[in-house]
């Protein structure tokens, strides 16, 4: 795994967020925050799950303080979200400029409460393992996010990595 590799996966995400927030935009805020009986529920608590998970990653990898987690209600409209949504990006997009390759095989530890353990359990995993780990959640949160698009009838759109970059380089 190298540096620019990983540059390059996490512009294509935020292009693909960006696309998501098009759609997104389609939706009232009435839609934005209605809850759903699946995973975290309304399109609102996805985007700032998404945001408050990169916030908390990114600063493990930089060594910055840990934030506290974003609360969904903290964030009732499209706008507020978007803007949460866009103060993580500008983290991340600055976590990721002052990386070199050395830092990829850097070690973080941390403490992890898994819900079916009483106890933390100690992880220590490499830094480009994190960062991939973020990007998968990412398109994990972004697919079910384009079902909920779907189901409120907004548009949706192919989010595989490849016709991004097909296209782009079209």
């Amino acid at each position: 795994m190298n540096l620019q590799m990983i540059r390059r996966l996490y512009a294509t995400n935020e292009a693909l967020h960006r696309r998501l927030w098009a759609s997104i935009e389609q939706l009232s805020d009435e839609q934005f925050v209605q809850e759903v009986p699946y995973s975290i529920g309304s399109v609102r608590n996805h985007m700032v799950h998404l945001a408050s998970v990169d916030q908390r990653w990114l600063s493990r990898v930089a060594r910055l303080p840990l934030p506290d987690r974003l609360r969904y209600e903290d964030y009732p409209t499209k706008a507020a979200a978007r803007d949460v949504w866009e103060e993580a990006q500008a983290l991340v997009r600055g976590v990721l400029a002052t990386l070199n390759e050395v830092h990829l095989t850097r070690t973080l530890t941390f403490d992890i409460q898994r819900p079916a353990s009483p106890q933390p359990i100690t992880a220590t995993v490499a830094v480009w393992q994190v960062l991939l780990h973020v990007l998968n959640h990412n398109t994990d949160h972004r697919a079910q996010v384009l079902r909920l698009l779907h189901d409120f009838g907004a548009p949706t759109f192919e989010q595989d990595w490849i016709i991004h970059w097909w296209e782009a380089g079209r």
